[in-house]
């Protein structure tokens, strides 16, 4: 039976980051960055707001400083690695993050069937944020059962990979889920934990899984 392997981005293949913070680096703007992602990890603002909030944070972002950042990120070793062994086994892999879509489509180039992210107008800005376009951690959910029906998988053989708040409701419907130098809002939900830097290590656990 095929499997679905469903990445998280931000802290899971970026050690320790987040896309936001790494296109905010390019600008200097990296202080306001983490306020706002001291924020909405305290839930004191929503998705939707942090979306806002960056979108004008990062009114002279050009596509040069994206793929810098893109490029300069902290990313786990081993992850184009590791998704070419899980197309050769005839499985799938994704990447469902709450960031940016002009960042996360970048990983389809690195092996990824599908990559997702929240829908940000093109680079450089000249439209506002739709609010219906960014992603929660429902989303997360709802894409993960899209992706099942395209690519013909039965969510029982979904494994999810992730390290924070928005992970929890996707652990919560998945029968495998890794916590990837995870926080406490999925160590305790997870099948299997993974402190580390390599992703390959962390697909190990799972290679024979369900």
């Amino acid at each position: 039976m095929k499997r679905l392997h469903l990445f998280d981005m931000d802290g899971t293949l970026l050690y320790g980051t987040t896309a936001s913070l790494e296109i905010s680096r390019q600008l200097g703007l990296e202080a306001e960055t983490m306020t706002l992602d001291r924020e909405i990890g305290a839930q004191r603002i929503s998705s939707q707001e942090f979306a806002r909030r960056v979108h004008a944070l990062w009114a002279g972002l050009t596509l040069d400083h994206v793929t810098a950042a893109f490029e300069g990120a902290p990313w786990l070793t081993n992850i184009r690695e590791t998704w070419t062994e899980i197309r050769a086994g005839g499985d799938y892999c994704a990447v469902v993050s709450l960031s940016p879509s002009f960042f996360v489509e970048r990983l389809t180039g690195w092996g990824a069937h599908a990559a997702y992210g929240s829908r940000f107008p093109a680079v450089p800005f000249t439209e506002p944020v739709d609010p219906a376009g960014v992603l929660s951690g429902a989303s997360k959910v709802e894409i993960a059962d899209r992706l099942c029906e395209e690519f013909g998988v039965n969510r029982d053989h979904c494994i999810a990979y992730g390290d924070s708040l928005s992970d929890v409701e996707l652990f919560g419907v998945v029968p495998v889920s890794v916590a990837v130098n995870a926080d406490e809002h999925v160590t305790g939900l997870a099948t299997y934990s993974y402190a580390g830097r390599d992703l390959s290590e962390a697909y190990e656990l799972v290679r024979h899984a369900g």
